[in-house]
């Protein structure tokens, strides 16, 4: 290319690997937010940047590395979490061996979770049997690097990597990267930086790049179509806020920020984005990608007012605490177009909730369920088994309560100690068996390996969680529900779903 690219942002691929046969048409892809608002940024400030979403186009590390060769640029970081890795570290090392001399840098949740190890990694092969066998290899985190990367960013990217770029753009040669946020090698040491600031003023980033993203490969889920599944595309991402306040030990969400806590735009300026997205891409789909959406109701309220003002006819999907919900602020919700809530009830039993610090009282939980149904707006629950307090009859005990609810959807997870997690710092501290591959982190891939409970091994909660999938998709009363309000092509699709069989190692064998 005559141009010469800055830098390229990639969001790794390896979706068949990690979901199998769902991971076609049963799947959603959504615009990726992290690298999309990094391009956003430092395009405005004048650096030039592409954006590769391989996950979206289904890429291979090969045809990702050769895409990145084209564009030959300066410094390629390719952001992931930690499902996403094996693919990040497969094109890295591919890259490394046809074009050494592009600088490399890792940012995202995994890498700001373990930079040193990031830094670190080394080729090692793994048995897979191990998984199975409960050996372990030398490093837990054992990949397929060729070289090792040489930058890692920990924290926020907006800021470490405009200035990074400054470097490598003045053709200087550069000893010490004293650039906050940044990490790399320098003999063998890891060279660690003080952590970058966090953005402030969320109403001053630019949009995410939509025209340097293939908008046309967006997809929503399968289930926030219901109401009508050939109109899943165009489909596009939105925040409102950045972070979350709360402190789950299950959860990896805040790594990136340094700690809980959360940041808001104005209404206006969210409003000004979903314009430009329904007047240029004619999107209907959304989701707004916010941790919780509903904590301040005079916020969501404002926003849902100026979506009503528009008079568009949108289909959004939020996440919400289903104890801060109210019947004014569903009302106005479903008013607006939001018309499935995504809750994290994670277990149905308050000992088990309590045990991972998701605090909500069996009340707060019942009433925030009525008021979201009492409004016509739907509910997708995420329940997650095997987390540390659960045994057998908890588990069921959840699986009870998502069937009491007949709930329109449902996520039925394992627990996992993601890095970056209290949970995985836990595990680690006992000794407890983690994923020997990145893909073991993946809930649907052959690899999955969740986390024993006080009582339970890995096997027992993963065969739980997938006769749970089953029986609460088969279950008739569920089917007749979803055939009485999203007619019998949707009733069809569920069965359809239920065709597609998970291999599981753990388990020796599919369900």
């Amino acid at each position: 290319m005559s141009e010469t690219i800055d830098l390229v942002l990639v969001k790794p691929g390896g979706r068949l690997k990690l979901f199998g046969s769902l991971a076609g048409e049963l799947s959603g892809f959504a615009p990726p937010l992290d690298i999309g608002l990094i391009a956003g940024f430092l395009r405005k400030r004048g650096y030039s940047v592409r954006i590769i979403d391989a996950d979206a186009e289904f890429l291979t590390p090969e045809e990702t590395a050769q895409r990145i060769r084209e564009f030959n640029p300066l410094l390629v970081g390719i952001f992931a979490h930690t499902i996403r890795m094996m693919h990040a570290s497969e094109t890295l090392k591919i890259l490394n061996n046809t074009a050494p001399d592009i600088k490399t840098l890792l940012g995202g949740r995994h890498p700001s979770a373990l930079p040193e190890r990031t830094l670190r990694e080394v080729p090692n092969e793994v048995v897979q049997s191990d998984i199975a066998s409960g050996s372990r290899s030398s490093s837990p985190w054992a990949t397929s690097f060729g070289k090792k990367v040489d930058f890692v960013c920990v924290g926020e990217a907006f800021y470490p990597l405009a200035q990074l770029l400054d470097i490598l753009k003045s053709g200087k040669k550069v000893e010490d990267y004293k650039i906050n946020g940044i990490w790399y090698l320098k003999n063998g040491k890891v060279i660690s930086n003080p952590p970058a600031p966090l953005f402030k003023n969320l109403d001053d980033l630019p949009f995410i790049a939509c025209d340097l993203l293939p908008m046309d490969k967006y997809k929503a889920h399968n289930w926030h179509c219901f109401d009508n599944l050939e109109k899943r595309q165009p489909y596009a991402s939105v925040y409102t806020s950045i972070g979350c306040p709360f402190r789950c030990s299950y959860c990896c969400v805040n790594t990136v920020y340094g700690g809980s806590g959360i940041r808001y735009r104005s209404p206006e300026k969210v409003i000004e984005e979903i314009d430009y997205l329904v007047k240029n891409y004619n999107v209907r789909n959304i989701r707004f990608v916010d941790d919780i959406f509903s904590l301040r109701p005079e916020r969501v309220n404002r926003i849902c007012d100026l979506i009503i003002q528009r008079g568009y006819d949108l289909n959004i999907w939020v996440y919400a605490r289903v104890d801060t919900v109210n019947e004014p602020m569903l009302k106005k919700m479903k008013q607006a177009g939001i018309n499935w809530v995504c809750f994290g009830i994670e277990a149905g039993h308050e000992k088990v909730r309590e045990g991972v610090y998701k605090r909500i009282a069996p009340d707060k939980i019942r009433q925030g369920i009525k008021m979201t149904q009492d409004a016509g707006i739907y509910i997708n629950a995420n329940f997650i088994f095997g987390l540390p307090d659960d045994n057998i009859e908890t588990m069921q005990e959840t699986l009870d309560m998502a069937k009491e609810f007949n709930f329109e959807y449902v996520n039925l997870y394992v627990a996992m100690g993601w890095p970056g997690s209290k949970l995985y710092e836990e595990s680690v501290r006992a000794g407890v068996r983690l994923p020997q591959n990145w893909s073991g982190y993946a809930q649907l891939s052959e690899d999955t390996l969740p986390l024993p409970t006080k009582y339970l091994s890995a096997e027992e909660v993963l065969r739980f969680r997938d006769n749970a999938f089953v029986e609460y998709f088969s279950n008739p009363r569920y089917l007749e529900m979803m055939e009485q309000k999203f007619g019998p092509k949707v009733k069809a699709h569920i069965i359809e779903i239920l065709k597609h069989k998970v291999k599981r190692k753990l388990l020796k064998t599919t369900i």
